[in-house]
């Protein structure tokens, strides 16, 4: 990271000075970032918002100070390069996740990060729907695609389905050719059906180990008894990746005695996995589905929005 901080501009963006509710998101100034080495700076259109956001807003149990700038997703303009960058000029549309989580600071007019933690940004889509890929896209390709080796005519299980990883998840893992499953309401199944799910079970009514089972991949965004179960339905040599962290060895040890891999995984900037991510997005394979928009000042207002747990895809601010 570069040692300089500012360059002697101004910026509006999105801070806080103690862990707290939506309400202790309040809009400041900040000196404008100035990039180091093999980074850049990007003027920021849109930034989305997920849900690892509000729960560094609220203080993780590692934090010992809040975040000065949240956000890790980030859809802009080229501001200014380093010394080092070859891909990218001034001027240039990108999108893409700053390094994840020490990078953050997408809530801003300008963010920085280095130059591989973005891709071009598809030339069909806005900067709002482009803003709301990167982290979840990523953690959903990452999980399907580098850690689970997602086959042609593999069936996966994708819980949370119609979540920001989730619909995600279900284009990706179609884009592969594997046979979709998810778990979500009823009231969710039209938009999951388009999206190219071939089944769907509503969480609320039915179980799903009863209704599913022989599956070679799950990709879990719920943990506890969900995941836990979610080990029932897995065929021999199958794999669950959960995207949560594991607080106990009795899932590992439940994996191990019915032969299946039981993974958990972080989210990490990727330059490969971006450009992967814009040419599906390019081609028309993935889309996403925009819940809610709102202006950089009411953040806290998208951080309550997005907290009631009922949203559909992704939320996403909106700089300039």
């Amino acid at each position: 990271m570069s040692e300089n901080t500012e360059n002697g501009a101004a910026m509006r963006a999105v801070s806080q000075d103690v862990f707290g509710d939506p309400e202790v998101l309040k809009e400041v100034e900040r000196p404008r970032p100035v990039p180091g080495m093999s980074e850049i700076v990007v003027r920021v259109h849109a930034a989305g918002v997920n849900p690892t956001d509000w729960k560094h807003r609220a203080g993780l149990p590692w934090m010992r100070e809040p975040v000065p700038v949240l956000g890790w997703d980030v859809s802009g303009v080229v501001e200014e390069v380093s010394r080092g960058v070859t891909l990218f000029k001034p001027g240039d549309e990108v999108f893409g996740m700053l390094p994840y989580p020490h990078g953050a600071g997408a809530y801003a007019e300008y963010a920085k990060a280095t130059a591989r933690s973005f891709a071009r940004k598809p030339s069909n889509i806005d900067h709002v729907q482009s803003a709301a890929l990167p982290l979840a896209a990523l953690t959903a390709y990452q999980a399907l695609v580098d850690t689970a080796d997602l086959r042609p005519g593999q069936r996966v299980l994708i819980h949370a389905a119609a979540g920001g990883v989730g619909h995600l998840a279900v284009q990706i893992a179609k884009a592969r050719g594997a046979h979709v499953i998810g778990t979500a309401s009823t009231g969710k199944h039209e938009l999951l059906h388009e999206l190219g799910a071939d089944e769907l079970i509503d969480y609320r009514t039915t179980d799903f180990t009863e209704a599913v089972g022989d599956v070679d991949v799950v990709l879990d965004s719920l943990a506890g008894d969900v995941r836990t179960r979610s080990l029932d339905v897995l065929r021999k040599g199958g794999t669950l990746v959960s995207i949560l962290p594991r607080d106990s060895d009795a899932d590992t040890k439940k994996a191990a005695e019915r032969g299946v891999r039981l993974e958990g995984m972080l989210v990490e900037a990727d330059h490969a996995g971006m450009r992967a991510i814009a040419e599906l997005a390019q081609e028309g394979r993935l889309r996403a589905h925009i819940d809610a928009t709102y202006p950089l000042a009411e953040a806290a207002k998208a951080h309550t929005h997005g907290e009631t747990g009922h949203t559909t895809g992704k939320v996403v601010l909106v700089v300039r």
